[in-house]
């Protein structure tokens, strides 16, 4: 099993059984603020939705979106979550030549 400080989340083997030990120290890390429910996106350019793949993306998830870039920044007013499901939300947002509308993401519940 891996460390989220290293990069690689912690999960449960199959049957879902975690042994004490492992389960301490998942909940050490996320005290410290490490989790595997983040990630980035940058808006497709010349199109009007971006779809983005995620395993921890289900239909109730709430999706934060916070923009890593000045034309992200800018992009903000435009761009909303427009659906979700199973591992998968999409954004829509205004169609421009612009390549570095980057944006950072948590994917909640």
């Amino acid at each position: 099993m891996g460390s989220l400080a290293q990069g690689r989340p912690l999960s449960a083997p199959q049957g879902g059984i975690i042994d004490p030990r492992t389960a301490s120290q998942m909940i050490r890390e996320l005290k410290s603020g490490k989790s595997n429910n983040t990630g980035e996106v940058t808006l497709a350019t010349a199109a009007t939705t971006t779809a983005v793949t995620d395993s921890n993306v289900g239909v109730n998830t709430v999706i934060l979106l916070m923009p890593k870039t000045a034309n992200a920044a800018g992009a903000v007013a435009t761009t909303y979550v427009s659906s979700q499901g199973d591992q998968t939300f999409t954004l829509t947002h205004a169609n421009n030549a612009q390549a570095d509308r980057t944006f950072g993401y948590v994917a909640i519940g």
